[in-house]
């Protein structure tokens, strides 16, 4: 049987309140009002679909052709970024939505994560275009970038309490 948080021993109220002050406002419960959440979310889901609107240009164009190998990886290098950048502003608007009960705010910010399909696709075609340049893309290493650079992003992506 579960005790309540203020009958576990040595913790006062003094240490229940620091520790649901430091909690921040989703995991203290002190959740945000759709009017709060609704402007934090729009912001990431603006930067979501300007992002998108990139990549969606660079799957219907031919491939970028480059004079060397070195201005090839420069490219991709900041395809693959902006990939981690979308993918961290599709996970923020999340993470924000989850700090009100608002169905309509959740529904929005879950939305545009049927997305993630279309990366799939980009990242097909930047090895296609790889393939172009005589130049070799691993999607697994694209993949592991993306897992490891994501978490990082969206911590300088949010917005201040």
């Amino acid at each position: 049987m579960r005790r309540p948080l203020a009958l576990v021993p040595g913790l006062g109220p003094a240490a229940l309140a620091l520790l649901l002050v430091g909690a921040g406002p989703a995991a203290a419960g002190g959740l945000r009002t759709a009017d709060e959440a609704r402007p934090r979310v729009a912001h990431h889901l603006r930067e979501v679909e300007r992002l998108a609107r990139h990549f969606e240009d660079v799957l219907a164009r031919a491939c970028p052709r480059f004079a060397s190998a070195a201005e090839w990886t420069v490219w991709v290098d900041g395809e693959v970024d902006r990939v981690v950048l979308l993918l961290a502003h599709l996970e923020q608007a999340w993470v924000e939505a989850k700090t009100t009960p608002d169905d309509d705010v959740r529904r929005a910010a879950k939305a545009p994560r049927r997305r993630r399909g279309r990366v799939h696709a980009l990242v097909d075609k930047l090895q296609g275009c790889a393939d172009g340049h005589g130049a070799s893309l691993a999607p697994e290493a694209v993949w592991r970038r993306v897992e490891r650079e994501v978490p990082a992003r969206q911590g300088e992506i949010a917005l201040p309490e």
